[in-house]
């Protein structure tokens, strides 16, 4: 994965933490926020700020979890949604 991604038209390169969170969801699959802290080593603050970056560039999508709808489930978008275009007047 490149240091650039250009998912949703956006050029700027994603936070440190936003790359591990990605390439751990895309290698063990769709997890919740805690078991993403606990196979990052990351703090559960710097977690929810790579979700947030990742979520902004619509590269995750969240589910509930059935067996606990208080938590919500991660899992990488393999194609980004695009960007609507802007109606033209």
């Amino acid at each position: 994965m490149s240091s650039s991604i250009k998912a949703g038209g956006t050029m700027n390169p994603l936070p440190p933490s936003s790359k591990t969170v990605l390439r751990i969801l895309g290698k063990e699959g769709a997890m919740t926020h805690k078991d993403i802290v606990k196979k990052t080593h990351c703090s559960p603050r710097t977690v929810r700020y790579a979700l947030r970056k990742l979520k902004e560039r619509k590269l995750l999508i969240e589910k509930m979890n059935i067996r606990d709808m208080r938590q919500i489930i991660y899992q990488y978008r393999a194609t980004p949604v695009p960007e609507p275009e802007m109606a033209r007047s």
